[in-house]
């Protein structure tokens, strides 16, 4: 059976959270199996237990008449959030107000983010060793698990190529800060992290191409992940860390895409096929650059929210590396899309997440990448950085 440090439930700030660990088929080809569940809190009254049916089959749930209208919730979300390069590489009053200059745009029922580094002293174990080229490892401090909580952060991704930096643990204490601190997280291999929020339990699942994490090149897996996220709740969200890197790499185009020699994976591909299974939004990050939105069955994908939080020095603020924004969603609790909206942000020179109110950068190029890549799906956003389908 499959465990994980993080498989838990309780009730924090008004929302029920579970993080629900699958149980691996024990045979080759076998389906997944059940569903191991263990209680960190002691919140009797919010017991819960798996529906033996997909909540959001589109028939009205327990409790609720054909005509009440269905609940919904409004999601944000971030790309890569990098604080500090420690020890020496701290961002201004050691992170205080890291995220003020973001904090009331990112407010919603949810807020996402991709804690692209551990949050650990030096455990002597960084993926860096003497001679290394082309090899980034940063950290900071687990006391800046606050600065996430200070910004409103909920629940962060840890499906990437940075969280083992300091290896497995650097990424033991970083989950260690995270709940500690009350936040939730996902990413790790067979995991599905579920949130109830004003009565809509949400399941969040992370992926990259990375060990130890739900590997995006394994569509088999993904869709039997997802299937499994379907049956557990109302929604499910996708984070995924896909893509090449750099400048030039901001278009979305078929196939698989290698960077240093790594398959990181095929990004239509991959989420079409996690949307076939159940998903109902996608979130992507990993080129540290903005790519296109597209909608794929009336479900939001978007593809690259780029390098939302750079202190210390860590994330490129180079031309278009520097811009980003906060993606905002609102879906009913059976997965219908209602609205969204992207605000854009930048680096500043200290490499905190800044909007760019006056501007708009972020949502330009969205917009332009938007059009080229995706010419008959492509999301429409509008001057008010409103996202909908194309008509």
């Amino acid at each position: 059976m499959n465990s994980h440090p993080g498989s838990d439930r309780q009730r924090r700030s008004g929302r029920i959270v579970l993080n629900v660990v699958l149980v691996a088929a024990a045979a080759a080809g076998a389906g997944l199996g059940g569903v191991a569940l263990a209680n960190r809190g002691s919140d009797k009254e919010a017991a819960w237990q798996a529906p033996t049916a997909p909540a959001s089959s589109g028939k009205p749930s327990a409790g609720r008449t054909e005509s009440a209208e269905l609940p919904s919730i409004t999601l944000s979300a971030t790309g890569d959030i990098m604080m500090a390069d420690a020890p020496n590489g701290l961002p201004p009053r050691d992170g205080a107000g890291f995220f003020d200059g973001v904090r009331k745009s990112l407010a919603s029922d949810l807020v996402m983010g991709n804690l692209e580094q551990p949050l650990t002293d030096d455990t002597g174990a960084s993926k860096c060793g003497a001679g290394s080229a082309n090899c980034y490892a940063f950290r900071s401090p687990p006391s800046y698990a606050k600065h996430l909580v200070e910004g409103g952060f909920q629940l962060l991704n840890l499906a990437n190529n940075h969280a083992k930096d300091f290896g497995a643990a650097g990424n033991r204490n970083t989950i260690k800060a995270l709940e500690g601190a009350d936040l939730e997280h996902t990413g790790a291999q067979d995991q599905i992290t579920v949130v109830e929020v004003k009565g809509v339990k949400v399941a969040v699942v992370g992926f990259s191409p990375y060990a130890g994490t739900n590997n995006l090149n394994d569509l088999a897996h993904s869709r039997a992940v997802i299937t499994k996220a379907k049956e557990t709740a109302d929604l499910v969200v996708v984070q995924v860390h896909m893509g090449a890197e750099g400048s030039t790499r901001n278009h979305v185009k078929p196939g698989h895409e290698i960077y240093y020699r790594e398959d990181r994976g095929d990004p239509i591909e991959f989420t079409h096929t996690v949307i076939d299974a159940g998903a109902d939004v996608v979130i992507g990050h990993g080129p540290h650059v903005l790519r296109g939105m597209e909608f794929y069955k009336g479900k939001l994908i978007a593809y690259s929210l780029g390098n939302f939080a750079g202190g210390g020095h860590t994330l490129s603020k180079d031309g278009i590396k520097k811009y980003a924004g906060i993606l905002r969603v609102t879906l009913t609790a059976d997965g219908k899309y209602v609205s969204g909206k992207f605000l854009s942000t930048y680096l500043n020179d200290s490499g905190l997440p800044t909007r760019d109110t006056a501007n708009e950068r972020g949502r330009e190029l969205v917009n332009d990448l938007t059009k080229a890549d995706f010419p008959e799906t492509g999301a429409s956003i509008g001057d008010d950085g409103t996202i909908k389908p194309s008509a």
